[in-house]
């Protein structure tokens, strides 16, 4: 079996007067990110890590923020779209690891509600999907609460091989 890893990084500003879109589910929080589409950054570092296991470049390049069908679309959306191009390719998903960096709120009592949400967009199991939270300890402009971040690291293989 051939096996591939590829790695996602993602950042958003956090910004008044929008919703706070992470792993796939609203949270409730006086700022969300600021975006072309929902901008859930934990997706799309997920997303770019997919693409980049299997050499399909990014996120950017299929889902362009140029491009008005994007516009507050849901990330979710981008990550079945992104499943399917993975899948097209040859590959299947295998698992990954997630961690995602913020003040606030706090994300922990959430992550089995995003693996959830995650595993039935990416039609496996939320096993499958570690997500971790942490802080930068009020360090950077993740610690001054100006932006989130999030690094993904998956394993993909290719059916058949």
């Amino acid at each position: 079996m051939k096996f591939r890893v590829g790695f996602g990084f993602d950042v958003h500003r956090l910004v008044e007067d929008r919703p706070l879109w992470i792993g796939g589910i609203m949270l409730e929080h006086t700022m969300g990110l600021q975006g072309h589409s929902d901008a859930d950054v934990l997706i799309h570092a997920l997303c770019d890590a997919l693409l980049g296991a299997a050499n399909m470049r990014d996120i950017g390049y299929h889902f362009p923020d140029t491009d008005g069908e994007y516009e507050n679309i849901d990330s979710k959306i981008l990550l079945a779209r992104t499943m399917d191009l993975i899948r097209g390719k040859g590959y299947e998903f295998g698992n990954a690891d997630i961690t995602i960096a913020a003040e606030r709120p706090k994300l922990n009592p959430h992550i089995e509600k995003m693996q959830q949400a995650l595993a039935e967009v990416m039609k496996t199991d939320p096993d499958e999907i570690s997500i971790k939270a942490t802080t930068t300890e009020k360090l950077g402009f993740t610690g001054r609460e100006e932006g989130i971040s999030a690094y993904a690291t998956v394993l993909i293989n290719k059916i058949g091989e």
